[in-house]
């Protein structure tokens, strides 16, 4: 293979290597970061204390017990707020978001395809709370009803196309980080200058997290911009940043090592090219003749 068509193989490898690193980590992320519950119900725990959250929890569920009961809504408000403070609260709140996630990944997750509407027991909620508020030595605690009331999640409508989603990412999220991997090695193998080929590759990897990170932002100001009750959205975005901090130490990461790789090596090369100038000096550099031997002058 001639040296040009090396380096032009090497090139494109390498540009489907760089190319492939961002979408890579977000499939990775979509399809083993989100849909692991234990993950996800321990991202979203801290959540629980988080100002915003707890302001639209309690506008939330103030106003929904106030339109059943009759009462004042900033009298509930403020109640649930307050409620919102207790251990109890976060107790709910972890067995509320474990429930949720496990019955939509169930759907998900469905071989036989039925399009059902994806709904989860209120039980599994009321349950955890009535068992932490007895601890707690709350009055009048033994006596919560505990109903098993179904919650719709997602409507059967959109089922279809999240399952077809879910199985996309499934498959992209192990192939395209392998397929980056092998496209970088292959590309620095062929190269006809290795240095070069991984200074690229590095320099890809670097402009790679540098995308992920922007589209991460563009992501987070869409979503929220979406949002059609504008109060709620610093709980959403308190939520849109737990669920992306891996995504967004990735980018960072990949940022971080390609810059670093792409220096080290250009530092290498530099510090080669040095020597082997001063070699070629001193191999230049005539070698001095050695003085004349003195004569003796005959008798």
């Amino acid at each position: 293979m001639s040296r040009s068509l090396r380096t032009a193989l090497s090139a494109v490898l390498i540009a489907l290597s760089c190319l492939l690193v961002p979408f890579g980590a977000l499939a990775a992320w979509a399809a083993y970061g989100l849909t692991d519950t234990r993950s996800y119900v321990t991202t979203m725990a801290p959540l629980a204390s988080d100002p915003a959250v707890r302001d639209a929890v309690a506008d939330t569920v103030g106003d929904g017990v106030a339109r059943e009961s009759g009462m004042s809504p900033l009298f509930m408000r403020d109640a649930v707020r307050s409620f919102t403070s207790t251990r109890a609260y976060r107790t709910a709140w972890d067995a509320g978001n474990e429930a949720a996630h496990t019955a939509v990944m169930r759907a998900l997750n469905d071989d036989d395809g039925a399009d059902h509407e994806v709904t989860m027991d209120l039980a599994t909620v009321t349950t955890p709370l009535k068992h932490q508020m007895t601890v707690d030595h709350v009055p009048f605690a033994e006596r919560i009803p505990i109903e098993h009331t179904r919650v719709a999640l997602l409507p059967p409508d959109d089922l279809a196309s999240l399952r077809k989603g879910y199985h996309v990412l499934d498959v992209a999220g192990f192939w395209l980080p392998l397929a980056a991997v092998v496209f970088a090695a292959t590309g620095i193998a062929v190269a006809a200058c290795r240095r070069r080929a991984v200074t690229a590759t590095a320099l890809g990897t670097a402009l790679g997290g540098a995308f992920l990170a922007l589209a991460l932002a563009i992501g987070r100001r869409l979503t929220l911009a979406d949002l059609p009750d504008p109060a709620h959205r610093p709980a959403a975005g308190a939520v849109y940043d737990a669920l992306t901090t891996t995504l967004r130490t990735t980018s960072w990461f990949l940022l971080g090592l390609g810059l670093t790789v792409a220096t080290a090596t250009w530092l290498t090369g530099h510090a080669r090219e040095a020597r082997r100038l001063r070699r070629r000096r001193a191999s230049a550099t005539p070698t001095p003749a050695p003085p004349p031997e003195p004569t003796r002058v005959q008798a």
